[in-house]
C-alpha cells in the first residue's frame, strides 16, 4: 500500500495521527482548533477521534 499525501482525509478517520503535516492540517480544520489544542487533546485522551472530539466538546 502506498502513501498518497494528496488525500483529503485519513484512511482511518477513527484515529488521529499527528505524524504527517497534512494529517495535522486535516484534523485542525475538521475540528476547528489550533495545532497546539489538537496535540494537547491527543496527549490527554489518546488518538481516538471520538475521544478527542468529546474532550474538545465537538
Amino acid at each position: 500500500m502506498s502513501d498518497n499525501l494528496n488525500l483529503k482525509r485519513p484512511q482511518d478517520a477513527s484515529q488521529i495521527s499527528l505524524t504527517e503535516p497534512w494529517e495535522v492540517r486535516y484534523w485542525t480544520q475538521t475540528l476547528g482548533v489550533t495545532e497546539q489544542k489538537l496535540k494537547d487533546a491527543v496527549r490527554v485522551v489518546g488518538h481516538s477521534a471520538a475521544a478527542v472530539r468529546r474532550h474538545l466538546g465537538k
